[in-house]
């Protein structure tokens, strides 16, 4: 079937093997982020620019990873890159407050009004981190409700029921005695939390399911969520990191009808360069306050590189862009739904049986076994995940890149020819598989 397509890639990619053999030496794996490793070995990126990546050995890819999603305006946008480059000469980072991050925030509070008051942070991971704290601090309970295959970050209190059969992550973490798990787009199964409701702190999730698959959760089923935490005292914590300026100049929770007491945020916000916030009631943020005595206030930081004067000129300048642009969303979302629907069709073409699953601009296929639908992550973890690898490998050496197994992201760099590229690539692996 598509096996050929790994020697094929090995001979495209010698230099890059030879770098990752160095690699090895010093990083763990040879990475120093395990979601960037695939098998036989990851490429080295020499280059980014709008939606191409080239490598060492001078391969060129129309990239669709973009940045861990997180480059709706493409690599390098050259309103974004200016006003970094102007940023630099006057400071990579003060060490004390800036001008530059009221304004981040105080669009991202106009977009977003649900969000009153925020913190700053280096990372997505911090911010749902800083998000379990408050909800802990403001409840005055200890339990928190996650949801089966939900990532939000590699963060220690919520590093669990991250990968089927959704048990301990690994090695290091702390079983969490005050952590509960409950499946995705299944209502019924929040009963289990009936147990703990009196110290339920709150029910962190993500609207769309990312990392687990690209899946879209039931807009009753995150309703039930909200009501249920509202119902006993409890907040209510939607992780957009993923989502928030993905599908429109605003937050998810607008789409849905959702009424989040908490929401994460990251990614898009930083304009390519690290950041996450945590943001909602101002009654709740405000507990964070160094005004407050030690013992009043919880305590959440931010991290030395916080706020930082580049990565608010990124972020304000990307939302800007975007605040300007508002139309381009509806191209995002015509070229998410033209690669869901082709892929899909060119695929049982030729009987191979799949469902591509997600939202406006992102969009991830799963090879289908027993199951009908992918609904949940224990759905996508019982697709064949290795036939999923090998189509991306593929993809690849034909000059288009997926991180192997995660979803794809259109950036405003792509067009329609680009997804007729990537549907005639796709009918041709098809043809291959079904051999």
């Amino acid at each position: 079937m598509l096996e050929r397509y790994i020697n094929e890639y090995k001979a495209r990619t010698k230099r890059s093997r030879e770098l990752f053999d160095n690699a090895k030496m010093v990083f763990a794996g040879g990475v120093s982020h395990n979601i960037r490793y695939f098998k036989p070995y990851p490429f080295f990126t020499t280059k980014a620019e709008g939606k191409y990546l080239h490598d060492v050995d001078g391969n060129v890819y129309i990239d669709y990873w973009m940045g861990h999603w997180s480059l709706i305006l493409g690599h390098s946008h050259p309103f974004v890159a200016e006003r970094v480059i102007e940023q630099a000469s006057n400071g990579f980072i003060y060490g004390t407050v800036n001008k530059i991050s009221l304004e981040l925030a105080s669009i991202i509070t106009k977009l977003i009004p649900r969000i009153e008051m925020l913190r700053f942070a280096n990372t997505g991971a911090e911010a749902t981190m800083y998000a379990i704290r408050l909800a802990r601090a403001y409840t005055k309970k200890r339990v928190v409700a996650k949801i089966e295959g939900g990532w939000h970050g590699f963060n220690t209190e919520l590093l669990h029921s991250v990968n089927y059969p959704f048990g301990n992550e690994g090695l290091g973490l702390i079983d969490d005695k005050y952590l509960i798990s409950i499946p995705f787009n299944d209502l019924s199964s929040i009963d289990i939390l009936d147990k703990v409701k009196d110290d339920l702190a709150c029910i962190i999730v993500e609207p769309f399911m990312g990392g687990a698959g690209a899946i879209v959760g039931d807009k009753g089923y995150l309703k039930g969520l909200e009501e249920y935490s509202k119902k006993n005292n409890a907040l209510f914590i939607l992780d957009e990191i993923v989502t928030a300026f993905r599908f429109k100049c605003s937050s998810m929770h607008d789409i849905l009808g959702l009424e989040p007491d908490l929401i994460t945020l990251g990614k898009i916000i930083g304009g390519g360069l690290p950041i996450g916030a945590i943001g909602g009631k101002k009654e709740i943020i405000s507990l964070a306050s160094p005004e407050f005595k030690k013992d009043e206030r919880c305590n959440i930081g931010g991290g030395t590189f916080s706020a930082n004067p580049l990565t608010m000129t990124a972020g304000l300048a990307t939302l800007e862009y975007l605040k300007n642009h508002t139309y381009l969303y509806d191209e995002l979302n015509r070229l998410g739904d033209i690669a869901r629907r082709e892929i899909d069709k060119v695929m049982r073409s030729y009987s191979v049986k799949t469902c591509t699953t997600g939202l406006g601009s992102l969009f991830l296929t799963h090879f289908l076994n027993d199951n009908d639908e992918v609904r949940n992550a224990r759905d996508a973890s019982l697709c064949n995940i290795e036939l999923q690898k090998l189509y991306h490998l593929a993809l690849m050496v034909h000059g288009i890149f997926f991180l192997p197994s995660k979803l794809g992201a259109i950036s405003i760099m792509h067009n329609e020819n680009d997804i007729k590229q990537l549907i005639e690539v796709t009918e041709k692996i098809a043809s291959e598989i079904h051999l």
